[in-house]
């Protein structure tokens, strides 16, 4: 499924940050919110010149950038951007703030007529914010809720006990508060939010399943004798729960295992 950006509802668009690869699917989505002539932007991405450029012709009076989570492929550029349109920065994380105001649970940010409430929802990383846009009937929710496939738990910035709970809260929101669409960091626009947080939830109980069933047979090959390995546990989980998954990919896995095991071991 190809994917290349676009405009979305009355306010928003998505603009590809051209840095796609195994971890950032198409790219880095950079979205620009609109209204009255004045423009948030969100995650401006990585420093690419043609990509600030283009995310500046899409903007109107950019009045703030604001960030999902620290990871270099969504920040990298913001103080570069910022520092362009004489704007600050705001995150949740003091040290990608640029300017006096932070960004946390609760916040509400406005430009012209449009809100965009602040929702916490770590996991993917400690600092993980979410982004809903009632009048959209919408949220942006970075890493945490991918447009294509699943997200990694960076542990042990990210953690898993926590990941469920904003995936938890995600669903709570959108069920009570009508929000049909995920607006994702990297990958398509859903339409059907909480299909993909019902998904996002059964997935991470099947590998948990599957993590437990892998702990339990190795440790049957070392009462028969085999040898358990220890050093190596979460290497040797990839290899039997993720057998199927592209092994470039497996560094990744290792991060959501380790992630598991920590959550197994509470």
């Amino acid at each position: 499924m190809s994917w290349t950006g676009g405009s979305f509802g009355t306010s928003a668009t998505c603009v590809l940050a051209p840095n796609a690869d195994v971890m950032t699917l198409d790219g880095t989505n950079t979205w620009v919110l609109s209204s009255g002539g004045r423009s948030l932007v969100v995650d401006p991405g990585p420093e690419i010149e043609a990509h600030l450029d283009e995310v500046s012709a899409t903007g109107q009076d950019v009045v703030s950038v604001l960030l999902t989570h620290h990871h270099a492929d969504h920040s990298e550029a913001a103080r570069t951007f910022a520092e362009r349109h004489r704007c600050g920065v705001r995150a949740l994380d003091p040290a990608y703030r640029l300017g006096s105001e932070g960004l946390g649970d609760g916040d509400v940010v406005t430009v012209g007529d449009l809100e965009v409430h602040v929702v916490a929802t770590p996991g993917h990383t400690a600092d993980s914010l979410s982004f809903v846009v009632p009048s959209e009937s919408a949220v942006l929710t970075g890493d945490t809720v991918l447009g294509r496939g699943t997200t990694v738990v960076a542990h042990p910035d990210g953690e898993l006990g926590a990941y469920l709970d904003s995936l938890d809260r995600l669903h709570a929101l959108c069920s009570e508060q009508g929000i049909t669409s995920v607006w994702p960091g990297h990958g398509p626009v859903i339409d059907d939010a909480l299909g993909a947080l019902d998904f996002y939830l059964a997935h991470r109980r099947e590998r948990l399943g599957q993590v437990r069933d892998a702990l339990r047979d190795l440790h049957a090959i070392a009462r028969e004798g085999g040898s358990f390995p220890h050093e190596g546990l979460p290497r040797s989980i990839v290899e039997i729960v993720y057998a199927d998954v592209d092994p470039v990919l497996w560094g990744a896995a290792e991060l959501s295992v380790r992630a598991q095991l920590a959550y197994l071991s509470r």
